[in-house]
């Protein structure tokens, strides 16, 4: 199929399994549509195992795996759900919470990581430094599930802006220290080296480079934004920074999601204050909140049909529910001591710890992740896992997170 066909087929399919949802399940819209392909996923697996002679199910396997999931979000689509989840969260609510972002986007990765590596290395008997290449590509929850949820939650500001916050850098982070992984696990694959000094100079080549080009890139389109008052000139433009200063990122080697969360913070707040007429700012923040929410339709889609890409053995289906729990335990340690080392010094909302523990949801970015590992032993324990651990955290932690926020956040 041609790179059309594909994304046609896509939007019909989104547009079709949404109306479904809307129609008959009434779940939010992007969780509902992974709902309405995962049962789809199922059905053909079954008529399948029944009906052998029709080979639907190793037809599709084929179309799911020549997509490339991997590659289709994290160089294509990406860039703009994270530059458009960026543009709706303010510096100014940023600057109050930034200690405990910082914390819980560095120090809460890293103790995730470990935990989860620890424990998946215990349970399964994988070699410690890929299991630890497991623990950094299932830590970071996936901003776009996460801000999703948010709309439906309304949670005390505060509170939303930790959550929105760390979502959009401890995601970039764990893109970055999951690279330095991969470097040290799988040497033979690695371009970027295979020791610890390589390993330090790389975090930190992704991680500050990506943001200094995200700032930079987001400060020169807000000067040449000043000198226009075009709405549909100024969406293209900042259509084109996304796509542009992402593909920009990647052949500098640093790290692009952390540039275009950056670009898209600076755009949001400075952008929108000083750069764009009232009717501009209406119209871009429409143009990407309908783009956020498309995309994320077919993400979700397409996360739905990477059931065919999951191997379905006892022994993995075993080991894919235990780290569910270890990915719960480890997450609430993210949050937890983050939170605990600044309690002394400031107030946070009632309920923080439980909230952002079962809302930190995780999503395609995971996914794409354990797909574009090395093939050998351990990936389909990695992608299986990793699978299990998404479809449970967006669906279960999904539709519950709201009404957890009510009962444990309210004062």
């Amino acid at each position: 199929m041609s790179l059309l066909q594909i994304a046609s087929l896509l939007i019909v399919l989104a547009g079709a399994f949404g109306a479904i949802n809307y129609l008959f399940l009434r779940l939010p819209s992007a969780i509902g549509i992974l709902v309405v392909a995962l049962v789809a996923s199922f059905v053909v697996i079954a008529t399948d195992a029944l009906f052998p002679a029709l080979t639907v199910e190793e037809q599709i396997r084929a179309q799911v795996l020549e997509l490339e999931f991997s590659e289709a979000l994290m160089e294509g689509m990406l860039g703009l759900l994270l530059f458009a989840g960026a543009l709706h969260v303010k510096l100014s609510d940023l600057r109050k919470a930034w200690l405990v972002i910082l914390l819980m986007a560095t120090i809460g990765i890293g103790l995730s990581t470990a935990i989860v590596g620890i424990g998946f290395n215990w349970i399964t008997g994988m070699p410690l430094m890929i299991a630890f290449v497991f623990g950094a590509l299932i830590s970071p929850t996936d901003p776009v599930a996460v801000l999703g949820v948010l709309r439906e939650a309304n949670l005390p500001k505060s509170l939303e802006t930790k959550i929105a916050g760390e979502s959009l850098f401890n995601d970039g982070v764990g893109y970055v220290v999951f690279l330095v992984l991969v470097g040290l696990a799988f040497p033979s694959d690695a371009h970027h080296g295979n020791g610890l000094a390589d390993a330090a100079f790389l975090f930190v080549q992704e991680a500050v480079g990506g943001a200094l080009l995200g700032l930079v890139l987001g400060w020169l389109t807000f000067r040449v934004m000043r000198q226009i008052d075009d709405y549909s000139l100024e969406v293209l433009i900042t259509l084109g920074l996304a796509f542009g200063g992402y593909e920009l990122a990647v052949w500098l080697h640093v790290s692009a999601p952390i540039m275009a969360v950056c670009a898209g913070l600076l755009i949001g707040d400075i952008g929108t204050k000083h750069g764009m007429s009232e009717e501009t700012r209406k119209y871009v923040e429409a143009f990407w909140k309908l783009i956020d929410e498309i995309l994320n339709a077919v993400l979700f889609l397409m996360i739905g049909f990477e059931v065919f890409a999951v191997a379905f053995e006892y022994d993995l289906l075993i080991s894919g529910s235990i780290a569910i729990a270890l990915a719960l335990l480890a997450r609430l340690a993210a949050v937890a001591v983050p939170v605990l080392i600044l309690k002394p010094f400031r107030d946070f909302s009632k309920g923080v710890i439980p909230i952002m523990t079962w809302g930190g949801l995780k999503g395609g970015i995971s996914v794409a992740l354990a797909l574009s590992l090395p093939d050998g032993e351990w990936k389909p324990l990695i992608l299986t896992a990793t699978y299990i651990v998404v479809v449970f955290s967006i669906i279960v932690q999904g539709l519950t997170v709201t009404q957890l926020a009510q009962r444990v956040g309210r004062t």
